[in-house]
């Protein structure tokens, strides 16, 4: 008897070794095997498939996946006061990948945890900010490192004021977050882009988003 497949792992989970055997979106890929190497929290697992090639010959292939889930993340922008509101909090795996201290500065995000995109955008940025999100505007759906994590973040982005503060923000303490909130002048933070000292990729992509696009894009009145 296995935690995850036979019995319940730490999350109530089982049955894991099933997922992916059932795809049939692709015949030129044929799931022969999956197995669960680890579900402490998140999922790690091992898939055996055939693949055919485009000259028609088939090879047996295996892949690593890590599943944590889905997740969404948010830009909050003040129009008029020309700013971001911006998240800084600390990263193990960043750290010991070459970041200097492993405090990122990144968009408010979080895992959906059964909710909905937009439910758990909400509920990330009031845990994070500390500010309540209105009309959240989705822009798009990414598969941010699909060469091995199966995660796709919802994008969204929404506008703040002094108005929309709440009691919270500075992260949920019983998860071990501790996060700090950044207010900054959007082209200060596009030059941190540039200097390296925002080396977020989502955060990347919403603050272009922003220049090219958003609130902050050409035509738009400062």
């Amino acid at each position: 008897m296995k935690a995850g497949i036979d019995t319940p792992d730490r999350r109530g989970r089982t049955g894991l070794d099933r997922h992916g055997r059932d795809l049939t979106g692709n015949p030129r890929v044929r799931v022969r095997e999956v197995e669960v190497l680890s579900c402490d929290w998140y999922v790690l697992r091992r898939t055996t498939f055939d693949y055919q090639h485009r000259d028609g010959h088939w090879s047996r292939e295996q892949r690593e996946t890590y599943d944590r889930g889905d997740g969404a993340t948010i830009l909050l922008y003040d129009p008029e006061r020309r700013t971001v509101l911006l998240t800084r909090q600390f990263r193990l795996p960043a750290y010991v990948n070459g970041h200097p201290d492993g405090m990122l500065i990144e968009t408010a995000a979080g895992l959906l945890d059964g909710d909905s995109p937009e439910e758990a955008i909400r509920r990330e940025a009031v845990e994070e900010t500390g500010y309540a999100v209105g009309a959240a505007e989705h822009l798009f759906d990414v598969y941010m490192s699909p060469g091995s994590v199966t995660e796709r973040v919802h994008f969204f982005a929404a506008p703040y004021t002094s108005a929309t503060t709440t009691d919270g923000g500075g992260g949920v303490a019983a998860e071990g977050e501790d996060i700090t909130t950044l207010e900054l002048p959007f082209p200060q933070a596009l030059a941190m882009v540039r200097e390296g000292r925002i080396a977020d990729a989502k955060t990347i992509m919403l603050l272009q988003w922003a220049a090219l696009e958003g609130p902050f894009g050409p035509g738009r009145t400062p």
